[in-house]
């Protein structure tokens, strides 16, 4: 029983996953996610539902489009399967509880504003305050300790971040500034700051490699949603952990 579970919520993942790219593509740029259906992007081919499997579909067409032969790009079926494989081992880290709810959630948002703030360098307001909404309702079920951390963490973390926009004087995007409010509530005081310093530390040691192979250049703006994704998938798997480490050494 327990295996079928965990393959409902691989599938899950996949669907949503698929779903996912569809939404972080489409509303940083104000379109719905309903209309125009799903095409191909060069012939602009309606893609039918055989087309449009997560995973299964993209291997069949050996990632080429069925109509114009045209390559696929590989991030699609990379989020699919990357949302697949976090909701199975949030499922195996946390068990079958309220708070698995919110793991999802967090996944999910995670999932959605990495690839929009990749495409588009942009982290949508309509995205954050439906996971807003979303955190709030799940923290009332399941609370974090004591309750009124997540309150203080979504303080904390939204006022850092706009110190540092002021600080850099724009060098922090308003998108980063909201979502470290919206991480606030799920991750705690605690949670937020190290989400903040692992985020920080991920982006430096890219943005470096990146200068020294000469890929990117100093002064042009790099998406830092994708770190802080990371960054916050860690520090809520991990937070404890890591405290506990840090703590042990004095």
């Amino acid at each position: 029983m327990e295996l079928f579970l965990y393959a409902y919520i691989f599938v899950l993942g996949a669907i949503l996953g698929s779903f996912y790219n569809v939404v972080g593509m489409r509303v940083p740029v104000g379109e719905s996610i309903v209309k125009p259906r799903s095409h191909c992007p060069n012939c602009k081919h309606i893609l039918r539902w055989t087309e449009l499997i997560p995973v299964l579909s993209f291997l069949s067409q050996k990632g080429q489009c069925r109509n114009c032969k045209q390559k696929i790009s590989p991030t699609y079926l990379f989020f699919e399967c990357l949302t697949a494989i976090l909701f199975v081992l949030s499922a195996l880290a946390i068990g079958w509880s309220v708070e698995l709810f919110v793991a999802l959630s967090l996944v999910s948002l995670l999932i959605i504003i990495t690839i929009s703030d990749f495409r588009t360098m942009l982290i949508p307001d309509a995205v954050l305050i439906f996971f807003l909404v979303i955190f709030i309702s799940l923290r009332i079920f399941s609370p974090l300790t004591p309750w009124w951390d997540s309150i203080l963490g979504a303080m904390v973390g939204f006022t850092l971040l706009l110190l540092l926009a002021i600080v850099s004087k724009g060098g922090m995007g308003g998108g980063d500034i909201k979502l470290f409010g919206v991480l606030g509530i799920v991750l705690g005081t605690t949670g937020v700051l190290l989400t903040l310093f692992f985020a920080s530390l991920v982006g430096a040691i890219v943005g470096l490699i990146g200068m020294v192979s000469g890929k990117t250049k100093r002064g042009n703006p790099i998406p830092f949603g994708p770190f802080i994704s990371v960054a916050a998938l860690f520090s809520y798997f991990f937070h404890s952990s890591i405290i506990e480490w840090y703590f042990s050494l004095f």
